[in-house]
């Protein structure tokens, strides 16, 4: 090694030559000269003292030249002291060196905890974290900083590792170890403190209402990012660069600082699943599960020790009874739908509020799929072959039997828990007497399915053939629903023979033609369409057959006396059916043309009369 410091000469005189000693012992003479020095200039005079103390702080930003310097003198001084011991254990110059260690470790012990004290702001856990994250590899263990900027922060964590890597050496790594435990779990303390985070006991949890369990949940959900990804993640850097030579030190001080309070964090995850278990609770479950799951390689990285095991086991453990008790919710879910016993049919066929809950519901739910993946336990369900859309042949070129066999659990169990809310919806539309309104309350619900799977993630899970499916569906509701109720009013009108019909059977079949139209109107006035589209939809599609059969029966048959009879004509029949659908009741009343080219609107209000 080469020497750092030289004797001092003194000019003007001749130096008493010393007396013949070997290179070792001449070596450490010049190591303890030269730490003699610096303690005269750092320490008190009584250097005999154990509790001499610094007259100015070594490791100061102003004077961290002289702290380093003064590292590497005791350094060099160790290094000398042990090339003695192997050639001249018994030299008297020993005991002047171990004594100048002894008072150089004192010291470096204050210095160390002034440098952790004093820089608790340098070295908080974030900015730690933050700066050294790209250049720090927790697989290996190790933190390299070669790239890291200059700057106070990276100054005052190589001071701590040249302090360490000293008393260390020197046999002081108790004494070392000991104080980082002491001040950097102090500030682990004060810092899970100061985010808001309150450990409760599994019993407290379950006597917790729900507004103060939500409260507990999002204060978790808060801290737990900053806590993994700042205070531990930073830890474990600071640990690895302190005490880097000794991976069983570095080991032993993270573990004493970070364990418990870890595995505090974690505990509290099981007590929420193991709490009772309501559907509501669902989506903050999921915000627990979806946490611990995001972090869970940084958890393992930054848990990488043996001695942390218990963290990553906790975690792991927290993620199983997470995923129980949410599977245990979804069912639960499912029981609700297939449960909820309401016997009152929705006035007009409208959208059911059963509809409206449970679609809402699982469209909440849709923006957890990613997550949802990873929890689902994988179940038989049995969904009709062509529920997503796929026609046989598709079927049968990928080798599949069904939707249900191929597709993924989170997919499948979504299109049950449709499958089963539409199942519900018919039952319900059985409440209705009138077969056209149960179509078109079948039609209303269905159609509100498809829209909130239309704009939501849902799409993305099901499928855009899934919803090709089911909006054939709702044309083939809407075709039923014009055939039932406005069958005989097209039939009344339509006429399939060659032969002209004598003039006093057209009269028949007109006036038919408007007692059927008129009742039907006035029966169907109080019916609604809620979605506008939709809406606009059927009344063209009705206007559309209206006007065709009107217009041929207008124009095959000339009667004598027509305009006394033509009640509806083809070019008004729009107008009449524009405020079908509405809901607003009898209040409305037909006023009918007075001749076929009549166009003026013919629907008034009675409220307005």
């Amino acid at each position: 090694m080469m020497l750092l410091f030289k004797p001092t000469i003194t000019r003007g005189r001749k130096s008493k030559p010393r007396p013949y000693q070997s290179f070792s012992e001449s070596l450490l003479m010049d190591s303890i000269e030269a730490a003699e020095s610096l303690t005269r200039k750092w320490i008190s005079p009584d250097q005999s003292s154990s509790s001499s103390c610094s007259l100015s702080s070594i490791f100061s930003s102003d004077n961290r030249a002289e702290g380093r310097r003064f590292v590497e003198v005791i350094n060099s001084l160790q290094y000398a002291i042990q090339g003695v011991v192997l050639v001249n254990p018994e030299s008297p110059k020993l005991t002047r060196a171990h004594n100048l260690v002894t008072i150089a470790m004192k010291q470096l012990e204050k210095e160390f905890y002034r440098v952790l004290k004093s820089n608790r702001r340098n070295l908080d856990h974030e900015s730690v974290s933050v700066r050294s994250s790209p250049s720090f590899n927790p697989r290996k263990k190790v933190s390299i900083y070669s790239q890291v900027p200059k700057s106070e922060e990276a100054d005052v964590m190589t001071d701590l590792k040249m302090i360490a890597d000293c008393m260390i050496s020197s046999g002081y790594e108790n004494e070392c170890v000991k104080i980082y435990k002491k001040i950097r779990r102090s500030i682990m303390v004060e810092a899970l403190s100061n985010l808001g985070f309150e450990n409760l006991s599994f019993g407290k949890i379950q006597k917790l209402d729900w507004d103060s369990m939500e409260k507990n949940i999002k204060k978790w959900l808060e801290a737990t990012k900053v806590v993994i990804t700042n205070l531990f993640d930073g830890e474990r850097i600071l640990c690895d660069h302190v005490f880097s030579p000794s991976v069983s030190v570095a080991e032993s001080c993270f573990t004493e600082i970070t364990l418990d309070n870890a595995l505090t964090l974690f505990v509290f995850p099981v007590s929420v699943a193991r709490c009772k278990k309501t559907v509501e609770k669902i989506f903050l479950t999921l915000d627990v599960y979806q946490t611990i799951s995001q972090l869970l390689p940084q958890i393992e990285e930054i848990f990488s020790y043996n001695s942390t095991s218990p963290v990553r086991l906790q975690a792991a453990d927290s993620l199983n009874n997470l995923g129980v008790a949410i599977n245990s919710m979804v069912a639960e879910f499912e029981a609700s739908i297939t449960k909820e016993a309401s016997k009152s049919p929705i006035p007009g066929g409208g959208v059911h509020q059963l509809t409206r809950y449970v679609m809402n519901f699982i469209v909440f739910l849709a923006d957890y799929n990613e997550c949802l993946a990873g929890v689902l336990t994988e179940s038989t369900l049995p969904l009709p072959e062509d529920y997503f859309g796929n026609n046989d042949e598709d079927n049968k070129e990928g080798g599949e039997t069904g939707t249900s066999s191929s597709s993924a659990p989170v997919t499948t169990r979504f299109a049950w828990l449709i499958l089963v809310l539409l199942c519900k919806i018919d039952t319900k539309s059985r409440l209705y007497n009138d077969m056209a309104l149960s179509y078109l309350f079948l039609a209303n619900n269905l159609d509100y399915v498809i829209s909130k799977v239309r704009t939501s993630n849902l799409r993305v899970v099901l499928g855009d053939e899934w919803v090709a499916n089911h909006e054939g569906k709702v044309t083939q509701y809407l075709e039923k629903y014009e055939k039932i109720a406005w069958g005989e009013v097209i039939m009344s009108l339509s006429d399939h023979d060659e032969e002209m019909l004598e003039e006093h059977v057209a009269k028949e079949r007109l006036t038919r033609f408007n007692e059927a139209f008129e009742e039907t109107f006035q029966k169907q006035s109080e019916w609604v369409v809620p979605d506008s589209k939709l809406r606009d939809d059927l009344k063209d599609s009705l206007t559309k057959k209206l006007t065709i059969v009107a217009t041929s029966f207008y124009g095959k048959y000339q009667v004598e006396n027509w305009e006394d009879i033509v009640r509806f004509s083809p070019e008004d029949l729009g107008n009449y059916l524009s405020d079908l659908f509405l809901g607003t009741g009898r209040s409305c009343i037909i006023v009918p043309s007075l001749k076929p080219s009549d166009s003026g609107r013919s629907l008034k209000s009675e409220s307005g009369r």
